[in-house]
């Protein structure tokens, strides 16, 4: 529509506006009709090619030359141009600038029939001239319409930027939790189990094949321990809403200590995050406590408060041999920075009084907003 509608006036004109030719009366009207052209065709041009300066200048200029063509012209179409080129400048112009140049195309065509300053007008009333300018109001409104869904394209297209910036956000801290989930069950284990797998490695060549069996043995309990700390991670990480209580209970008998958990409050679901990380601590502690304090009795404790969940794991010195293995402390930087991710506390610290003295506890409160 854009180039149809001032295509057809272009055409109409050209076929009914009389005279036109290349002399006298003609020629003047076949330039003042090009001039009314180019002004019409303004519109199909790009805003951004053309300066609000320019375009007021150039509108003017048209105007003055439809007024001009509907004087000079015997016949036609020749108040079209007037018509058209108002509401053209009303979708160009800032709407001050509009409406000034909408009342002097008012003025000089109803001026032009009013005086019958030229030829063959007796037939179009002076009011028709003095309604040119109303089409002004027609543009200042499709403008309007425009620049309001630009600004609506504009606003969906920050959306779906902002909206994947927050998705990509979402991914790279979902494969940080991942990252830690690995670390956790796997650096502890694999360490421990390369330290053994060297003490037999070394004992080999003292012949003491009884002390090598011992190392191998512990060799395969570890990967056994990590076989089923990697079961769990891998457990948590495909769901997203665990049954906490349930899968607390089932993690702490696998570890070999029936009765051990002890639940305290009104029990109910904990958003997703809060649960996984919760069973990741429990999963790190049970493994610190089995590795650390062989034999020694764990108690856990989930705690729930109206605001938040609180998770307690405690154990007694170890009653066994304690197996000497690796470890620089990621385990609990780990769990520091789940809680921490959760707006949550931690401490972790040796129990120094009361029945479990010279045992460990760990405990996490994590809020549920």
């Amino acid at each position: 529509m854009q180039w149809i509608i001032p295509a057809a006036v272009v055409v109409a004109g050209a076929l009914t506006i009389r005279p036109m030719g290349l002399a006298g009366q003609g020629l003047v009207v076949l330039l003042l009709f090009l001039v009314n052209c180019a002004a019409l065709l303004i519109r199909t041009l790009p805003e951004t090619t053309m300066s609000q300066r320019t375009a007021l200048v150039w509108f003017t200029l048209g105007i003055v030359a439809a007024a001009a063509l509907l004087g000079a012209g015997d016949r036609g179409t020749t108040y079209l141009f007037a018509f058209f080129i108002s509401g053209h400048l009303g979708y160009r112009l800032e709407t001050k600038w509009a409406l000034g140049l909408a009342l002097l195309c008012s003025v000089l065509c109803g001026g032009v029939l009013y005086y019958r300053l030229g030829q063959g007008h007796d037939v179009l009333p002076w009011a028709l001239g003095l309604a040119a300018g109303a089409p002004v109001l027609a543009g200042i409104l499709n403008r309007s319409h425009h620049q309001a869904v630009r600004a609506a394209l504009s606003a969906a297209e920050s959306a779906e930027r902002a909206a994947r910036a927050e998705a990509q956000t979402a991914v790279l801290t979902e494969r940080s939790r991942i990252a830690r989930d690995v670390h956790d069950v796997l650096a502890h284990s694999l360490a421990g189990i390369n330290m053994q797998l060297e003490l037999a490695d070394a004992l080999l060549d003292t012949g003491d094949l009884d002390k090598v069996r011992e190392a191998t043995t512990k060799a395969h309990g570890m990967v056994k321990d990590s076989l089923k700390q990697a079961q769990w991670t891998v457990h948590a990480l495909r769901e997203d809403a665990l049954p906490l209580v349930e899968s607390l209970s089932a993690m702490v008998e696998s570890s070999g200590h029936r009765d051990a958990l002890a639940v305290t409050g009104a029990v109910r679901e904990v958003p997703a995050p809060v649960a996984q990380n919760l069973l990741r601590i429990a999963q790190e502690s049970l493994t610190n406590a089995a590795r650390h304090a062989p034999g020694g009795e764990v108690r856990v404790e989930l705690a729930f408060a109206p605001s938040s969940t609180a998770l307690t794991i405690r154990n007694r010195a170890a009653t066994r041999t304690v197996t000497a293995g690796a470890g620089g402390g990621m385990g609990l930087i780990g769990m520091r920075e789940r809680v921490a991710l959760l707006g949550g506390t931690i401490t972790a610290g040796p129990v120094t009084e009361g029945p479990d003295e010279g045992g460990w506890q760990v405990e996490a409160v994590i809020p549920d907003e």
